[in-house]
C-alpha cells in the first residue's frame, strides 16, 4: 500500500461502498442502492439488473482491496466504469424526475440527495482511472 492517508481512506470507502451494495443487492435486502436505482428505472422488473450490477459492484470492491495490497487486477477499471455509467444514468433519471415534479420534497433535500449521488459518481469516475 502506498500513498497518503486521504487516498487510503478514499479507496477503503469506495471498496466498502461497492461491496456493501453488492451484498445488499444479492441478498435481496430492500434499500440497497441498486434496488433503488433499477427500481426507479424499471419498476418491478428490476431484479435481473439489480443482480448483475450487484455482482459487478461486489467484484469491483474486492478488486479495489486487492489493488491496495499491490495485486494488479486488469479488469478493475472496466468494472468500476460500468458502475459509474449506471450511476450517471440514475443521476439523470433523478434530475428528470425532480424537474417534472415527481418529487415534491424541499429543494434542499433534493440538493442533498443530488450532492450525495454526485459524490458517489465522482468517486467512481476517479477510481476508474479513465477520467
Amino acid at each position: 500500500m502506498e500513498g497518503r492517508l486521504g487516498s487510503f481512506l478514499w479507496k477503503i470507502s469506495v471498496a466498502l461502498y461497492l461491496i456493501a451494495n453488492g451484498v445488499l443487492g444479492l441478498t435481496g435486502w430492500k434499500g440497497g442502492d441498486f434496488s433503488i436505482i433499477f427500481g426507479t428505472i424499471f419498476g418491478k422488473n428490476a431484479g435481473v439488473f439489480v443482480t448483475i450490477a450487484s455482482v459487478i459492484a461486489l467484484v469491483a470492491g474486492i478488486a479495489i482491496l486487492f489493488e491496495m495490497l499491490n495485486v494488479q487486477v486488469s479488469f478493475l477499471d472496466t468494472l468500476i466504469l460500468i458502475i459509474a455509467i449506471i450511476w450517471a444514468v440514475y443521476v439523470i433519471v433523478e434530475i428528470v424526475a425532480w424537474l417534472t415534479g415527481k418529487y415534491t420534497d424541499s429543494i434542499w433535500y433534493i440538493f442533498q440527495r443530488l450532492a450525495v449521488h454526485l459524490m458517489v459518481l465522482s468517486s467512481l469516475l476517479i477510481a476508474s482511472k479513465k477520467f
